[in-house]
C-alpha cells in the first residue's frame, strides 16, 4: 500500500479472487434501522476511522456489489473511495494504480424487479444492473449509456451463484459487497463470501417494534451448519473495534 495509507491502517492485502463484505454494527448486533436499509452512518456516528476503512476497502475492489434497496436508501451517494473519504483521494488512486485497477470500482446493482432510480448519481456515473427478464423489460430504454444490463432468469429471486459467475466473466475478481444483510445472506448461503470486515460501534441500538437486522438475513445456519469464522485481524481506534474474519473453511 502507499505509505500514506499504511501509516493509518497497516498492512492489507487480498488474494487474486475474493469476495468480502463490510458492515458497521452496534454493540447489540444491529446493522439496519427498520425501514432504512442503509443506516451505517447513524450506527457509526459518521466515525472518521470507519469511513476511512470504507474508502480503503473500496479502493482495493474491482467492483462494489449491492442491492437496489441500498441504492434507493442513499440518494446522492457514490460507491467510490474518494466519495466516502476525500482527504485520501490521491492515495486511494495511487493504490488502485499499483493494483492495476481501473480508476473507480464498477458498481453492480441487484434488482429482481427492475426498480432502480435511474436518475441516481451513482447510476448516471455507470453501473452494471443485474436483474431478471421481467426487470430488464421494466428498465428498457430507461438506463443511461454508462450502464449495462444483465438478465438472469425469468423472474423471482436472483441466483447469487449466477450473479458471481457473470461478474467473474466481466473480469471482476476482487469484489466488495456493501449490499446489506440479504445480499450477505445470499452470499453466505451459497458459500461465496470469503471475508467479512466488521466494525463494532460503541452504541446500543436496541430492538422493539420495527425489524432491525443483523449482518446476515435470509439464511439460518445454526444449529445445523454454523459457519465458524477465523479472526484475521483486530484493530482499535478509540472506542471502535475493526475486525476482519475469514469465512471459508
Amino acid at each position: 500500500m502507499p505509505d500514506e495509507l499504511a501509516r493509518v491502517y497497516g498492512a492489507l492485502g487480498f488474494g487474486d479472487r475474493v469476495i468480502y463484505s463490510n458492515f458497521v454494527e452496534s454493540i447489540d448486533g444491529v446493522v439496519t434501522l427498520g425501514s432504512k436499509p442503509s443506516a451505517g452512518s447513524e450506527i457509526s456516528g459518521r466515525n472518521q476511522a470507519d469511513r476511512f476503512l470504507m474508502g480503503l476497502l473500496r479502493a482495493c475492489a474491482d467492483a462494489v456489489l449491492l442491492g437496489a434497496g441500498t441504492l434507493r436508501a442513499t440518494p446522492g451517494h457514490q460507491w467510490t473511495p474518494e466519495h466516502i473519504f476525500p482527504d485520501f483521494a490521491d492515495a486511494f488512486a495511487e493504490l488502485r494504480s499499483v493494483l492495476g485497477r481501473k480508476p473507480r470500482p464498477r458498481l453492480v446493482l441487484l434488482t429482481a424487479s427492475g426498480d432502480v432510480p435511474v436518475s441516481h448519481p451513482a447510476v448516471i456515473a455507470g453501473a452494471t444492473i443485474v436483474t431478471t427478464t421481467a426487470g430488464a423489460a421494466a428498465l428498457k430504454d430507461r438506463l443511461p449509456d454508462s450502464c449495462d444490463l444483465v438478465a438472469l432468469g425469468a423472474g423471482g429471486a436472483l441466483d447469487m451463484e449466477q450473479v458471481v459467475m457473470e461478474m467473474r466473466d466481466r473480469g471482476y475478481e476482487v469484489i466488495l459487497t456493501e449490499g446489506g444483510p440479504h445480499v450477505a445472506g445470499d452470499l453466505v448461503g451459497a458459500n461465496l463470501l470469503d471475508e467479512a470486515f466488521v466494525t463494532i460501534s460503541p452504541v446500543v441500538a436496541g430492538r422493539d417494534r420495527e425489524t432491525r437486522l443483523g449482518m446476515v438475513a435470509g439464511v439460518e445456519l445454526l444449529p445445523a451448519r454454523g459457519l465458524w469464522a477465523r479472526l484475521l485481524s483486530a484493530r482499535r481506534h478509540g472506542d471502535f473495534l475493526f475486525l476482519r474474519y475469514g469465512l471459508k473453511r
